[in-house]
């Protein structure tokens, strides 16, 4: 009863806000009706590969046009958002703006667009970053996102599974062709994650998808280990206009 009454008088001092306009929401950690209308969430057919949506309908699981030109050395790839609009907006504000709070829900969101649920011996990775980035930032937003999604499968995590060797410029901007020569050899496996990481299904986790430079790097410096199937997770998946 005082747990109760306590939660009622900080709801009344401290209201829900909707995570993208911070309008007074009923739930905590949910969009308003408007916010959530605008929503760029992806349904339909996608691309089996890296999640982009796709025109018309099918059965079977198909490929975009980019994936189908560049490979991807992963099996299966999934987003709930496309990066704009609102996706955007909550994308930076996990990556830029402390906003945590927005973890939780885009986990939800993330685990409900997974194609399969991955074998209950896969281990949820997320993609790293440089340690110097990681210092400024104070936290991994991949990581935070991974964390939730292993709670929520009842998967294994495994935080510091890859390390970011060197420093890789911004790739905001680049062409595609240089954001994977940026990334060449840009990332590794820790050493002593090798044992753990060997044979096993791998769910890597990161925040939005571009050109999948950086994912195709995490997943080549798997390769070596003989993971059973790498999965992709990103919260949102930059797509082409049509």
């Amino acid at each position: 009863m005082l747990h109760t009454g306590l939660q009622t008088a900080l709801r009344m001092i401290y209201p829900p806000r909707c995570l993208a306009c911070g309008g007074m929401v009923e739930q905590e950690n949910g969009l308003c009706a408007d916010c959530f209308a605008q929503t760029p969430f992806i349904t339909g057919l996608v691309c089996d590969l890296c999640g982009v949506p796709l025109p018309g309908a099918s059965d079977y699981g198909v490929q975009c046009d980019d994936c189908i030109a560049v490979g991807r050395p992963w099996h299966q790839g999934r987003a709930p958002l496309q990066y704009e609009g609102v996706g955007r907006k909550l994308v930076l504000g996990l990556k830029h703006g402390d906003r945590h709070e927005i973890v939780g829900t885009a986990a939800d969101w993330m685990v409900s667009a997974l194609a399969i649920k991955p074998p209950s011996d896969t281990l949820v990775v997320p993609v790293p970053l440089h340690l110097g980035r990681l210092l400024r930032r104070r936290y991994n937003q991949s990581a935070l996102l991974a964390r939730a999604m292993a709670r929520r499968l009842d998967l294994e995590f495994c935080p510091d599974a890859m390390r970011r060797s060197r420093r890789t410029a911004s790739l905001n901007g680049k062409s595609r062709e240089a954001r994977f020569a940026e990334l060449a050899d840009a990332i590794t496996i820790n050493p002593k994650r090798m044992a753990v990481l060997h044979g096993r299904p791998i769910l890597l986790v990161d925040d939005v998808m571009t050109s999948g430079a950086t994912l195709a790097a995490c997943a080549l410096a798997l390769g070596p280990l003989h993971s059973h199937k790498i999965f992709i997770a990103v919260l949102a998946r930059v797509a082409k206009a049509t």
